[in-house]
C-alpha cells in the first residue's frame, strides 16, 4: 500500500515540474510573438493587444486596441483549444486578418506558449 501512495505522490510531483517546464519552454516560444505582443505587468500595445488576462477573454476585446474587422468577426472565447487553432494558422481561421504570422504548427509548442500566457491575469500578474 505504501509503495502505491508513493508511486502516487511522485506522480504528483512530477506533473507540477512538467506544467512548470511547459510554460518555460513557452516563455522560449514567446520570443516569436514579442514583436507584436506583449505579456507581464508592464504590458503595453504593440503591432498587437497585450495577452494578459487571454484565458477567458472573448476575442477583439482588449481595451483600446484596434481590431481588424476580420478578428471582430471571430466572436470566440479564448482558451487552449481556440487559442491553438488560432496560433497554428491566424489567417485561414480569420482571412483579411492584419496579423502576419503564418503560426506554429507543432502541438507541443503551442501547450507549452499557452502555459506561458494562459498564467498571467487581467493586471500582468501570475495565477
Amino acid at each position: 500500500m505504501r509503495t502505491w501512495v508513493f508511486a502516487g505522490l511522485l506522480v504528483a510531483a512530477s506533473t507540477g515540474a512538467a506544467l512548470a517546464q511547459d510554460a518555460a519552454a513557452g516563455e522560449q516560444s514567446f520570443n516569436k510573438c514579442r514583436p507584436c505582443h506583449d505579456v507581464g505587468p508592464e504590458a503595453k500595445i504593440k503591432l498587437g493587444p497585450p495577452l494578459n488576462g487571454i484565458d477567458g477573454r472573448k476575442s477583439a476585446s482588449y481595451p483600446g486596441f484596434n481590431y481588424s474587422d476580420a478578428v471582430k468577426g471571430l466572436g470566440l472565447t479564448w482558451n487552449a483549444a481556440s487559442f491553438k487553432q488560432w496560433v497554428s494558422n491566424p489567417a485561414a481561421m480569420a482571412p483579411g486578418t492584419r496579423m502576419a504570422f503564418s503560426g506554429i504548427k507543432d502541438d507541443q509548442e503551442i501547450g507549452n506558449l499557452w502555459s506561458y500566457v494562459g498564467q498571467f491575469k487581467e493586471d500582468g500578474s501570475k495565477k
